[in-house]
């Protein structure tokens, strides 16, 4: 398959990102001032869009782009913006995208209020369209993000994550949004119910896949191209895949070690030793693999749907997320 770029993948549907950008501008607009100028900031923010971009390819390939596909990815794109508002808030965060985050210009409480805002302006669109089954999975979602948000938490301050745990925090914290993504979309375009646990498979598969590449940018990335300084997740003192690996490839007393250089880990000498570390036992290596397994798998889902071009499309993105550079 020859690889596409995520602008040709988006060309595809291009009229109906476009119909999309303008029901979202329109969603989070508000009388109130001070919540329509934070709005005009975010809608300046322009992300790569994946998650309406599945929504509308997840509907067109098993149906029709509707009303509904519409209404459904507004709504999951307001839940993400959502959390990226929050997130920068918990992270202490002062830049999204190149831009000044919203807490860093207008300070938390009122960004945990525009969050809130715009979670409430999602759930309404829902409501409003009487999309009672959009609502149910969404509902499922914040609760597994959060779930897997707070586990994390938990596990970084103890430095005791292994595999299992690794997968549980990354399927519910990230994959869950794309596998509703999928889901919705196919909702939306079809009362096919193998069509959507099919979509729900790629979803998921595709996210996990999309999780484990962001971790392993940490390890290789250039900031210039990522936009986040490589160790950035050590500083932070998250434990990730390609570390998991390494550290069950050597004795307790030098895995003990390298936990100690993680609690350390804004010294950059001990980011620079763990990097290496990593390196040297093949953590980057493993994760790719892991990643690439993860990427066939979600091929493998779309399988039972017809050959079109948003098979071709879909096929293509899930290429895009491990091949990204950030």
């Amino acid at each position: 398959m020859i690889k596409k770029e995520l602008s040709e993948i988006s060309g595809l549907i291009k009229s109906e990102l476009e119909t999309f950008d303008e029901l979202f501008k329109e969603s989070i607009r508000s009388k109130v001032a001070l919540v329509d100028l934070i709005a005009r900031y975010i809608i300046r923010q322009k992300g790569k869009k994946i998650r309406p971009l599945l929504v509308l390819l997840s509907a067109k390939i098993v149906g029709t782009i509707n009303e509904r596909t519409y209404r459904g990815a507004v709504l999951v794109e307001l839940l993400h913006t959502a959390t990226l508002v929050h997130d920068d808030v918990v992270d202490n965060a002062d830049k999204r995208r190149g831009f000044w985050s919203i807490n860093a210009i207008f300070k938390n409480k009122i960004a945990v209020l525009m969050g809130d805002y715009l979670l409430s302006r999602g759930l309404m669109i829902a409501i409003d369209g009487k999309d009672y089954d959009f609502l149910e999975v969404m509902t499922r979602t914040v609760k597994r993000m959060s779930e897997g948000e707070l586990l994390q938490i938990r596990k970084t301050r103890k430095l005791d994550i292994d595999e299992e745990t690794y997968f549980k925090i990354i399927s519910d914290k990230t994959a869950s949004l794309l596998e509703t993504c999928c889901l919705i979309g196919a909702l939306s375009g079809s009362e096919n119910t193998s069509y959507h646990e099919a979509m729900k498979i790629f979803g998921e598969s595709m996210g996990i896949a999309f999780q484990i590449r962001d971790d392993i940018l940490d390890y290789e990335g250039n900031f210039s191209i990522t936009g986040k300084p490589i160790g950035g997740d050590i500083k932070e003192k998250k434990i990730t895949l390609p570390l998991i690996y390494s550290l069950n490839q050597v004795s307790k007393n030098e895995a003990s070690a390298i936990r100690k250089k993680i609690k350390n880990g804004n010294k950059s000498e001990n980011v620079n030793e763990i990097i290496d570390f990593v390196r040297q036992y093949n953590g980057i290596d493993y994760a790719i693999k892991t990643a690439q397994k993860y990427s066939l798998k979600a091929k493998e889902a779309l399988k039972i749907l017809p050959d079109s071009q948003s098979k071709i499309a879909l096929e293509s993105l899930v290429d895009f997320v491990i091949e990204r550079k950030n």
